[in-house]
């Protein structure tokens, strides 16, 4: 049994996940998955651990198409794997990222060109792929996660920071250029989330301590905590909402 909301016009939805399987996307597949939808999603490694978990629990079981979202055919191909085993996609979550930590001093260009292939370039021809059948369908919804890291200017990993500060510049663009079709975009923007692979690499007592302080509410974010946000912006409860960027990250970051 679970605490998420319920939003009813998402049972038998088809939805397309990035990243699906493990951290916040892994969250969001489930959070999904319990509403009753027909969930895909894609990422490079094996899950198998995740899918047993899941599989048993719910409705419908989840679509795993492993694929590097980097080589755009790939993807566009399991997006249509997608549509033709689970229907046309109507929900699109665009999650997949990658935030390892490098330089100014020592980025090459290459590398550079790799951190916005995997954190921005998807979540345009993804949108690109599933808005033509969305339109036949009347509408849809597109969701980008972002990252509270742009809005705070962190230093540390550049390439990933302006990465997510793009998502944002791509949301406002795509929700003007699609909302005549019933297709409405909006972007997520996560705090600190502790995700497994947070708390491997990156969590230490000093820096979780630094960030609490200017954390409005005094708790930790964790993977769970996005997941009645995506429902609610992938559901008809936020019809209206286009173009627009929800921050969840306890209060770091005010908007407005």
């Amino acid at each position: 049994m679970n605490n998420y909301a319920t939003f009813k016009d998402l049972a038998e939805t088809s939805v397309f996940i990035t990243g699906g399987g493990s951290g916040i996307g892994a969250s969001i597949t489930e959070g999904f998955l319990s509403q009753g939808a027909k969930v895909a999603f894609v990422q490079r490694s094996k899950c198998d651990e995740f899918l047993d978990e899941v599989s048993s629990k719910y409705k419908h079981k989840p679509l795993f198409i492993k694929c590097d979202i980097t080589n755009t055919k790939d993807l566009k191909n399991a997006i249509s794997e997608s549509s033709r085993i689970n229907g046309e996609i109507t929900v699109l979550i665009n999650n997949a990222a990658n935030d390892t930590r490098h330089t100014l001093k020592d980025m090459t260009s290459e590398e550079w060109d790799q951190a916005l292939n995997i954190n921005l370039k998807p979540h345009f021809f993804s949108a690109q792929a599933v808005s033509p059948s969305m339109k036949a369908q009347g509408g849809g919804s597109i969701i980008n996660i972002s990252s509270a890291s742009y809005l705070m200017g962190n230093a540390g990993y550049p390439a990933y920071v302006a990465s997510k500060a793009g998502i944002t510049g791509l949301t406002r663009s795509l929700a003007r250029e699609l909302g005549g079709d019933g297709i409405r975009v909006n972007t997520l923007i996560p705090g600190w989330v502790l995700t497994d692979r947070q708390m491997k690499l990156w969590v230490n007592d000093e820096d979780l301590a630094s960030h609490m302080k200017k954390q409005c509410l005094k708790e930790h974010l964790m993977p769970n905590d996005l997941i009645d946000s995506t429902l609610f912006l992938a559901s008809k409860a936020s019809r209206m909402i286009t173009g627009q960027a929800l921050v969840v990250d306890g209060g770091v970051v005010v908007t407005g």
